[in-house]
């Protein structure tokens, strides 16, 4: 530390106990500094700067200032040569570090990485491309909307054409629950495995409908070994108090016999003979979206476009009771490996096939 004397009004004296302090050692800073540019305090720089005098047990500088300024002027100029010092430091730091003080360009990207929406970055090739031949968020015709959909579907095996519905429901009120069924005119183009559950007289009658599998306790106790051979499961009302057993087995694969899905019936060879010709069951899920397949991607233009706008009015007609406000949202249509297709919902719902003489 330094001890300070003053041995007049007008001067400030510093003595070093360890070490002496030469004219020739003071950097040129310190030694060119002004107090008026910087502090208001400071008054005038005296005339006489520096004088440095030798003394027995340590060397003094005086320095002649006027009271006001005397501390603010050494503060300032020790702060401003420290200061200069650090950048100095920090400049020849940086450029032994990085070389230059110019940030490098980052590399562009290529390939899938340079693609705006992540989600298209986990594209295959095939998607991409077909995925041109669309505009995206424009909306369709139903007729320009269903080639499109054929020229997509490019998949080495038969694709599936979906429809997918956003209503304006919410499931989880009992008013505005949608599930229902559609026959499709022209068929899914899927074989339809279908087993019933019943007994008696009706035994035979449904083997001689065209039933896969007909059977009673038997076939219950075959479903609860893990038995799941068959694509619906057709009972008769005497069976269901049996049947309600296997709720937790046949419940979340959606094979639960149900009155509203068409599945418990007492005119069993009608039953039979609608699903074995494309009797689509559907219903919203939670978040009020229909998804329903309408036939496969080898139909015709003309299948195709009878089995949508049957899918379309079965969806209009089972409209909820508790359904405010407008209905229909948005609707979709797509192959199974395909992007979606909008489409423009008043057209949609406003088509009418033309009338054959």
């Amino acid at each position: 530390m330094a001890a300070c004397t003053s041995t007049s009004p007008s001067s400030l004296m510093l003595t070093y106990a360890s070490s002496s302090v030469y004219p020739q050692d003071l950097t040129s800073s310190i030694v060119s500094f002004n107090g008026k540019s910087r502090f208001s305090t400071i008054k005038s720089f005296s005339s006489c700067h520096f004088l440095c005098r030798p003394r027995r047990s340590a060397d003094w500088i005086c320095l002649n200032f006027q009271r006001r300024a005397r501390h603010h002027v050494i503060v300032a100029a020790l702060a401003a040569e420290a200061n200069v010092a650090e950048a100095e430091a920090e400049a020849e730091e940086g450029v032994a570090v990085g070389g230059t003080d110019t940030v490098a360009a980052p590399k562009p990207k290529k390939g899938k990485a340079a693609l705006p929406l992540k989600r298209d970055r986990r594209r295959s090739k095939r998607f991409l491309e077909i995925q041109k031949l669309r505009e995206n968020k424009k909306e369709y015709e139903i007729k320009t909307a269903i080639s499109l959909l054929k020229e997509m579907a490019s998949t080495k095996f038969v694709e599936t054409a979906e429809a997918h519905f956003r209503l304006n429901i919410d499931p989880k009120y009992n008013d505005q629950q949608l599930r229902a069924t559609v026959n499709l005119p022209k068929g899914t183009g899927q074989t339809v495995r279908v087993a019933v559950l019943t007994q008696g007289e009706k035994f035979d009658e449904a083997k001689n409908a065209g039933a896969d599998l007909v059977g009673g306790e038997d076939l219950i106790e075959q479903i609860k070994g893990g038995f799941m051979d068959f694509d619906k499961l057709i009972a008769s009302p005497d069976m269901m108090p049996k049947v309600a057993s296997l709720g937790k087995l046949l419940g979340p694969r959606g094979l639960m016999p149900n009155p509203k899905a068409g599945t418990v019936a007492t005119n069993l060879p009608q039953a039979i003979a609608e699903f074995k010709q494309g009797k689509v069951e559907y219903r919203a899920d939670k978040t009020g979206i229909v998804h329903l397949p309408f036939g496969k991607a080898d139909f015709s233009e003309e299948d195709l476009l009878v089995n949508l706008l049957a899918a379309i009015k079965s969806v209009e007609t089972n409209k909820p009771t508790g359904a405010k406000g407008v209905y229909w949202k948005s609707a979709h249509i797509c192959s199974s490996m395909g992007p979606s297709i909008r489409l423009n919902i008043r057209e949609m719902l406003d088509f009418k096939l033309p009338s054959t003489a």
